[in-house]
Order: C-alpha cells, then sequence, then structure tokens
C-alpha cells in the first residue's frame, strides 16, 4: 500500500501544517486546492489515503469525497475529512458523502497521525 497522501486542502497555512507533520513521519504528501484538482489527483495519482477539507473553491469537500468513491479504481482508498466546518450534524454528512474518519479543527497533530496510522500503517 502507497504511503502516498493527498492533501485536499485550499489554505497553504493548512497545507504546511500538514505537510510538515506527514513528512517527518515518512509519508510523502502530494496536495491539491480545489475540489476538482483533488478528485483529478486521486485519479492519476493513486494515493494511498486522503485528507479533505470541506470548504473548498469550487466543489466542496463532500461531493469531492462522493465522486472519488463513485469511482471504482478509487473508492477503496480511505478518506479522513478534516474541517473547520464542524457545525452539529457535519459528521454524519460527511460520513453519508463516504468518508472514513472525520476530524475538527484544531485538532492535535498526534490524533491525525494515530487516525492516519490505523488506515494507512
Amino acid at each position: 500500500m502507497s504511503r502516498r497522501v493527498l492533501v485536499i486542502e485550499d489554505q497553504e497555512d493548512n497545507r504546511r501544517i500538514v505537510r510538515d507533520l506527514l513528512t517527518s513521519a515518512d509519508y510523502e504528501v502530494i496536495e491539491a486546492e480545489t475540489g476538482e484538482a483533488g478528485v483529478a489527483m486521486a485519479e492519476t495519482a493513486r494515493p494511498g489515503l486522503i485528507l479533505m477539507d470541506i470548504q473548498l473553491p469550487g466543489i466542496d469537500g463532500y461531493e469531492a469525497t462522493r465522486r472519488i468513491k463513485a469511482n471504482p479504481a478509487l473508492h477503496h482508498i480511505p478518506i479522513i475529512v478534516i474541517t473547520s466546518y464542524a457545525l452539529s450534524g457535519d459528521d454524519v454528512k460527511a460520513f453519508d458523502a463516504g468518508c472514513d474518519d472525520y476530524l475538527a479543527k484544531p485538532y492535535d497533530p498526534f490524533a491525525l497521525l494515530a487516525k492516519i496510522r490505523e488506515r494507512l500503517p
């Protein structure tokens, strides 16, 4: 299984934090800034895991997750939603869209690494 993680996040600061965390744990990180770009990158790069923001330009993280999970070649890739859009019921929406796990910002970096390691040893 690939140790490549696709980070779909529009905020550079958030991508940098995740990039630094994951590269220090020997994961390869690839990035997309929009939902559409994330879906396209998932199709071409075939990551082992996807970290998905919800509030994205263009299609949101829910729709990007639905598109990835609808693709038979990609549906097995675990998707962890990481979002500051954490109102009551948003986790349910994320799971309904097909995500495999959910983490609200701000998050504990060790909690994120633990979730990643559960799905991508």
